[in-house]
């Protein structure tokens, strides 16, 4: 799915980028094997084998030989916590003015959680939104009304606007905290680096392991700058690296940590991946540089698994 960035940002308003965003993919499904998907059908569900004929569409039955049954206002088929962390690290890389099609980790996330608000909103689905650093941030239930939607986007847009400096991330307690908070057997859909601070990584998974021992679905969309952060694709030469959460620097050669960094992040990715995978947990990795539908596509297909 191709998304002139140029474009986006010259929109400068949320709701409009996230209709852009599902409006392309929707016109990729459409001509990909997964034209099937319900998301095409804004007023209608699959009809459910044994209920009421009553409001079958059966015009639309004869144009594609599928049942549908007539969707009302209050209506709602999935509750969906969308959770994005809002930590110095995910301000990273730093923006730049010259090149506006440069995004960060925040943009991005915002973006694709702004893409799955308004997929909801064509499906009638409630949507909820959660964002934590140090600390939850904000916290709404979900809902399924215009007004919220919009409250949801200009969340998502102020967290955009932010440059914090020396935010922490504390997603172990922000997602123990949310685990207790939400409407059970929700879908949770994760935006995070997941570098917690101080490295505690066992309070990390005790917290994922939570949102799964309270009937939660989960998605965990591992938000990255791959080629910096995953593969060090640094020059062969001196740099001064900075802890964007903790202000530390270090004067370093690249090639000098290297082979230690890879070691510890692939070590890190594994375990993360192993964890997820004991939980079931959708673990996708979201390489910032790749585009929504990385992002997208795992999303719908966890929704209709669900329905």
């Amino acid at each position: 799915m191709a998304i002139n960035q140029n474009e986006i940002q010259h929109l400068g308003h949320l709701e409009l980028i996230a209709k852009q965003v599902v409006e392309g993919f929707i016109t990729g499904l459409h001509k990909s094997p997964f034209h099937g998907f319900s998301v095409e059908f804004a007023e209608h569900r699959l009809y459910n084998t044994g209920e009421s004929t009553r409001f079958i569409d059966w015009k639309l039955y004869g144009r594609t030989d599928k049942m549908f049954v007539k969707r009302f206002e209050e209506e709602t088929n999935l509750r969906c916590q969308l959770v994005v962390d809002n930590s110095s690290s995910m301000h990273y890389p730093e923006l730049d003015k010259k090149n506006p099609s440069l995004m960060n980790k925040i943009t991005f996330s915002a973006y694709c959680a702004a893409s799955i608000t308004h997929l909801l909103k064509m499906q009638r689905d409630a949507v909820g939104l959660s964002i934590f650093s140090d600390k939850v941030e904000v916290s709404t239930p979900a809902k399924s009304t215009t007004v919220h939607h919009k409250l949801l986007y200009n969340y998502l847009e102020n967290a955009i606007a932010e440059n914090p400096q020396l935010r922490k991330t504390s997603a172990a307690s922000a997602l123990h905290e949310i685990a207790e908070n939400i409407h059970r057997r929700s879908l949770v859909v994760i935006f995070s680096d997941m570098f917690e601070a101080g490295g505690n990584e066992s309070e990390l998974f005790s917290a994922l392991q939570h949102l799964k021992y309270a009937k939660h679905e989960v998605i965990l969309f591992h938000v990255v700058d791959k080629t910096k952060e995953l593969d060090f694709a640094f020059e062969n030469r001196p740099y001064e690296f900075i802890d964007v959460e903790t202000g530390d620097r270090v004067k370093v050669h690249s090639n000098q940590v290297r082979t230690a960094y890879l070691e510890a992040m692939s070590t890190f990715e594994k375990e993360l991946k192993l964890k997820c995978a004991q939980y079931k947990i959708d673990f996708v990795e979201a390489d910032i540089n790749k585009g929504y539908k990385q992002v997208l596509m795992p999303y719908l297909i966890k929704r209709e698994k669900m329905m």
